[in-house]
């Protein structure tokens, strides 16, 4: 018989043995190949850190990698463990002989050849399936960090009476523990049924016992353990109910459980853990026993189970019982999963009125015209078509741009559309090394524009110019734009290489160079090979112009710095700018999330926040790909010159970011640290607010009948501005909400609702998006009849386009072929009915960007087609608004003791010459506002003011009574 241990060495044949010079070569070039390996690890590693530490953030990398280390080593060495010991333990229990038998002498011969390896094999084997193992712990990371230190919700499921946090927290732990055991055993039972096969304790062909005691002992135990894990799979199954997501009609992505759940499924898991659990007593009794009989009854007794009481009990109930009085039977269940959803994503406060859609009859004419000024701050530049105008108008140099979709924000309580005049790489007139990453390395300026209106000849009406830029934000602020969402370039600044600045008229080309402090320093050899090698540019090892002072710039978009920054953060797609304190500052909105909200439907974020502005940069990925709970938890600014970012605690009952900040201390500041210069361009968010629609065309109701029934179902409809058959984006708007608490014009984010499958209006959405007042954050819903349809916006816009004078008013624009682009339709409530306001521009063929030449206004069946918002509001009310004069008429006074006096006003020299200077000094203005001469703009402005003052003046000494009368 061969030996168990081994097998004879037998012969060697005697090879020649290379040569000295040869094995020093080979040496050498082995170890080289190892260095260079190593250091290109390193590199990533390296460049890394170097790049935390300069965002001063390096905690959140060191927390993250140690996290990694700790998991990969932990599990590696469990799984390493497990499977190797289990090796060694079959080869431990083989056979003292093998059984003579074709089967055996065949086997004989792999014995032999492995018998001189096989310490190697065991530490071979258990190593690669440790690395493996230790990889997907890594990958664990937040699940581990979110179960060490979560933090209660205060808020309890409904079925087992378990806080969320057990769900969200601590459940996706528990799952992935229950996961690597049966890896762990699966592993083992194959590496363990190998060598036993191999050494003769398992045998197929063999005469006598398929399988030794020593083998069935230990294989029984491992199936003992994997069956065990089977019951606690069967027991976690049971909470898993309440996070578990199915096909049901009352709601896509239908989360929680259901009648047949709660009476069929959730007894079936019960039962099925005590079976298991029994079916593991009998595997571990093999010990004793020696029998596989009794193991396998039970395991089929346990198949069969799981197929009948798991799988055909539910589908009897569901079918029997659920599905002859499914209203009845599902309501409950229905009721719990309205709850949680509004709950979940915050929509649980929203105030729902019925609102009657057409105008109150009896209703002034002029007190309703006047109303339509005060309600809203129509906007009428639309960001998303004048991206073109501030391209063309702006941006100076072929290597600055704008982005396709302009920002708006408020400033001095006005709705402002903004944009930065980013670098544009694309433009750079001669592309080289140096020139795209030295010489053009920012971009300079911020271009701002009124909101509600546009210059004469359809322009935006800038309030904010030039390069550099001057206007309301004034001179006396840093310009430079280092970081943007076009910057995605590296950029290595500061060194012996100076940077153009930018580029003046009279003085040409301004250079600079960078003074800030972010960016990583390139003054160390390492890190410039470093580098070097993380970005595939071997020049940067060895260029001249890298030198004292070189620092290079790298992640340098908005998203890009706050995503690296806070990896547990999913971030809105749409980041904007802002000035702020002297300083231009990103303004991005972080959202914290979680899959594992009990009864909270879920939803993809992609999906619920496309819409017909969404393109890839905009686009916004959760870090699950679905979620069912969602927070606006954290604000954040980078600076557009220094890359500075600043997280700041939003929502401070968030438990979800709770548990973050305990991870990671100190990373996020708290909401207190937020002064009001930022505070005052803070605004609620897009993306959030899309996915709060999207949810709200269901969750609106709250009555569980109704929404089995579906009656009640909206839709967000499609844009009608395009033909892309994509959602109409919401929109930012100054304006009040009928029975408002607010007095005044409140910045807010409205949207619009259609009943499924029509297109007449069902409700009105709008939120309050100004933090500075009380309601932030309210949301309003004006819920129409539908009994006495209202046109929603498609509808408005075929009428729109059907309406024969306005027909051909439009073919008269588009002739020349010029286009026409029709902007952002919006909706304001007003006196019971809907005013619907949308821009009209016009791009001639031979301009480059199109200007507004029309507003389109309707109003309870009113529609008009003018060159002014004012003048079509006034043809639609029938009315016109309250003008203010150009110069004001001193009033009629009376003296005490005397009649009514009638003052000469104009017709006296000195008031008529007064107010002549006055309306001078107004055209100056005006003229000097179009130019841009921002400086003549402030002295005209005195001068109306030093004009009318002569004019009130003189007006009092002639209307003042004599002595002696």
């Amino acid at each position: 018989m061969p030996d168990r241990g081994g097998g004879p060495s037998g012969p060697r044949m005697r090879v020649g043995r290379p040569s000295r010079r040869a094995r020093t070569l080979l040496m050498t070039l082995g170890v080289l190949a190892v260095l260079a390996m190593a250091f290109i690890m390193f590199a990533g590693f390296w460049t890394d850190w170097l790049w935390f530490r300069s965002v001063k953030y390096s905690t959140v990398f060191t927390t993250t990698l140690w996290t990694k280390i700790g998991l990969f080593a932990v599990f590696g060495l469990l799984m390493a463990g497990a499977v190797g010991f289990n090796i060694w333990l079959a080869h431990r229990l083989r056979p003292p002989l093998s059984a003579m038998s074709m089967e055996q002498q065949s086997l004989d011969r792999y014995r032999m050849s492995v018998a001189p390896y096989k310490k190697w094999l065991l530490l071979g084997i258990a190593a690669v399936v440790g690395l493996i193992a230790g990889a997907s712990a890594a990958g664990q990371w937040k699940t581990w960090l979110m179960y060490v230190n979560g933090v209660p919700f205060g808020r309890k499921d409904p079925q087992f009476g378990l806080d969320v946090s057990f769900y969200t927290f601590d459940l996706p732990w528990y799952r992935f523990l229950l996961g690597f055991g049966f890896a762990a055993v699966v592993l083992s039972v194959i590496a363990a049924v190998v060598v036993h096969y191999l050494y003769g304790g398992l045998r197929v062909t063999s005469p006598g016992a398929r399988a030794t005691a020593a083998a069935t002992g230990h294989l029984s135990v491992l199936l003992g353990l994997f069956v065990t894990f089977k019951a606690v799979a069967y027991w976690l199954d049971r909470y898993g109910l309440a996070v578990k997501s199915s096909d049901f009609k009352a709601a896509d992505n239908w989360t929680g459980l259901r009648y047949v759940d709660a009476n069929a499924y959730l007894p079936a898991k019960t039962i099925l853990v005590a079976i298991a659990a029994i079916c593991a007593l009998l595997f571990f009794a093999t010990l004793w026993r020696r029998t596989w009989q009794l193991p396998v009854i039970g395991f089929g007794l346990m198949v069969l189970s799981a197929i009948l009481i798991g799988g055909l009990y539910p589908a009897i109930v569901q079918k029997f019982q659920v599905q002859p009085n499914e209203q009845a039977k599902e309501s409950p269940y229905v009721e719990k999963n309205i709850e949680a959803t509004r709950d979940a994503y915050g929509i649980a406060g929203s105030d729902v009125k019925d609102y009657p859609g057409v105008p109150t009859a009896g209703t002034n004419k002029d007190q309703l015209r006047k109303t339509a000024d005060t309600t809203a701050s129509v906007r009428l530049l639309d960001p998303n078509i004048v991206s073109p105008a501030f391209q063309q108008l702006q941006q100076v140099k072929g290597y600055y741009a704008f982005p396709s979709t302009l920002a708006v924000d408020r400033y001095s309580g006005q709705d402002t559309v903004i944009g930065l005049r980013e670098l544009n790489i694309g433009g750079i007139p001669k592309n080289n090394w140096i020139n795209d990453h030295f010489r053009y390395t920012h971009g300079f300026g911020v271009v701002a524009a009124k909101g509600n209106t546009a210059t004469d000849k359809g322009a935006p009406d800038f309030t904010q110019a030039d390069l550099p830029s001057k206007g309301m934000f004034g001179t006396d602020f840093e310009q430079r734009i280092y970081y943007g969402e076009q910057t995605k370039q590296y950029s290595i600044v500061g060194g012996p290489q100076k940077e153009l600045d930018y580029s003046d008229d009279k003085e040409g080309e301004k250079e600079t160079s960078y003074k800030g402090d972010s960016g990583v320093n390139l003054d160390n050899p390492v890190n410039r090979a470093a580098y070097a090698l993380a970005f595939s540019e071997p020049q940067i090892l060895y260029s001249g112009a890298i030198g004292e002072g070189s620092r290079i710039l790298y992640n340098r978009t908005p998203k890009e710095r706050v995503e690296a920054v806070a990896p547990w953060l999913t971030i809105d797609g749409a980041p904007y700018p802002a000035v702020v304190d002297g300083r231009i500052k990103w303004i991005v909105d972080a959202y914290t999330t979680t899959n594992g909200y009990p009864y909270a439907s879920r939803t993809t974020l992609g999906d619920s926040t496309a819409d017909s502005l969404t393109n890839s940069q905009r686009a916004v990925v959760a870090q699950e790909n679905q979620v069912n709970y969602i927070r606006n938890s954290v604000k954040a600014t980078v600076d557009a010159y220094d890359g500075t970012v600043s997280l700041y605690q939003w929502d401070t009952e968030d438990p979800v970011l709770k548990t973050w900040m305990k991870a990671f201390p100190g990373t996020v500041k708290p909401k207190s640290a937020i002064d009001k210069a930022l505070m005052d361009h803070l605004r609620y968010p897009q993306d959030l607010f899309k996915v709060q629609r999207e949810l709200l065309t269901r969750y609106h109701v709250t009555d569980p009948q109704t929404f089995l029934s579906g009656s009640e179902a909206w839709q967000v409809p499609d844009d009608p501005t395009t033909k892309a058959g994509t959602a109409v984006p919401p929109y930012y708007l100054s304006m009040k909400m009928p029975a408002q608490k607010e007095k005044d014009q409140v910045f807010s984010l409205t949207t619009t609702f259609t009943p499924n499958g029509r297109d007449n209006l069902s409700a009105f959405m709008a939120v309050n998006a100004d933090p500075g007042t009380p309601d932030y954050g309210k949301i309003r819903l004006l819920k129409l009849p539908t009994s006495s349809p209202v046109d929603g916006p498609k509808q408005v816009q075929s009428k729109f386009n059907s309406e024969p004078k306005i027909a051909e008013s439009i073919r008269l624009l588009r002739g020349g072929d010029s286009e026409v682009e029709y902007g952002n339709l919006l909706t304001v409530p007003l006196d019971g009915g809907m005013l619907y306001v949308e821009p009209v521009y016009v791009r001639s063929s031979g301009l480059k960007y199109p200007l507004l030449r029309k507003v389109l206004v309707t109003y309870g069946g009113q529609t008009a087609f003018e060159d002014t918002l004012e003048k079509a509001l006034n043809v639609v009310f029938g009315a016109e608004a309250p003008t203010t004069p150009t110069t004001p008429t001193p009033p009629t006074t009376t003296p005490p003791g005397e009649g009514t006096v009638t003052p000469p006003t104009a017709q006296d020299p000195t008031v008529k010459a007064a107010l002549d200077d006055a309306q001078k000094a107004v055209e100056a203005a005006e003229k000097a506002r179009q130019s841009g001469d921002w400086t003549a703009y402030g002295k005209a402005q005195d001068d109306i003011k030093a004009a009318l003052k002569r004019a009130i003046d003189a007006e009092a000494k002639l209307t003042a009574p004599k002595a002696g009368g």
